[in-house]
C-alpha cells in the first residue's frame, strides 16, 4: 500500500469528471453573461514573463473551478484561468456550477458561507494539492479601501489594468507554487525520474 492516499481523490475525480472546459462552461451562460467573460478575455494579457514562467512548468495540475456564470469574481478569474491554460497543456482547468452542485459546494464552504469562485487543484492522480476561493489580497485591499460591508461585484465594469496584472501575477504565484511542490514531490520525482 503506497503511503500517499487521500480519501477525497475519489469525490474530486467525480466531480471533475462532471465538469466542463472553459468553451462549454461559457455556453452554458445568457448572452449577456458569456459577454461579460468574453469583454474580461480581451483584458486579460499575460507578459512574457509570466508566458515563460507557465512554460517552464512541468507537472500537470488538474484544477476543478466551482464557479456560477453569473458572478462578478468568476466573471474576472475565468478568462484569467483560460489564458494560463492557452499557454501549457499541464493546467486542464474544468468549470462546475455551484449551485447545481450542493454537495461540492458544502464541501468547499469559506468562513462557512457559500462562495465562488472555489478552485481545487489536484495532481495527475486527483490528490488534491490546495484550495483557494473567492479574491486574492490585492482585490480585497481595493473592496476595504472603497466599501465596508458585504457587496457582490456584478463583474459590470474591469477593474483598472494594473489591478488586473497584479492578480494575474498572484494567480502566477500561487500556480507557481504549487509547480514547486509537485515538482518536488518524493513521489512524482520517482514516477518521473527527475
Amino acid at each position: 500500500m503506497s503511503k500517499y492516499s487521500d480519501k477525497r481523490t475519489d469525490f474530486f475525480k467525480n466531480y471533475f469528471s462532471k465538469a466542463l472546459d472553459y468553451e462549454s462552461y461559457l455556453s452554458t451562460g445568457s448572452e449577456l453573461e458569456i459577454q461579460k467573460w468574453r469583454s474580461y478575455e480581451e483584458e486579460v494579457k499575460l507578459s512574457p514573463d509570466i508566458v515563460s514562467r507557465i512554460q517552464s512548468f512541468r507537472r500537470k495540475l488538474n484544477i476543478l473551478v466551482m464557479s456560477g456564470i453569473w458572478c462578478g469574481d468568476c466573471i474576472r478569474q475565468g478568462p484569467i484561468f483560460k489564458a494560463i491554460q492557452d499557454q501549457s497543456e499541464l493546467f486542464n482547468f474544468k468549470f462546475i456550477d455551484n449551485r447545481e452542485n450542493p454537495e461540492l459546494m458544502d464541501e468547499l464552504k469559506l468562513n462557512g458561507a457559500q462562495k465562488v469562485p472555489v478552485i481545487v487543484c489536484l495532481t495527475e492522480d486527483f490528490y488534491e494539492v490546495s484550495r483557494f476561493g473567492d479574491k486574492h489580497l490585492s482585490v480585497y485591499r481595493s473592496k476595504v479601501e472603497k466599501e465596508l460591508g458585504a457587496a457582490c461585484d456584478p463583474g459590470i465594469l474591469p477593474p483598472e489594468k494594473s489591478a488586473l496584472e497584479l492578480e494575474i501575477n498572484e494567480w502566477m504565484d500561487y500556480f507557481e507554487r504549487l509547480q514547486h511542490m509537485l515538482r518536488l514531490s518524493p513521489a512524482l520525482r520517482r514516477k518521473y525520474g527527475d
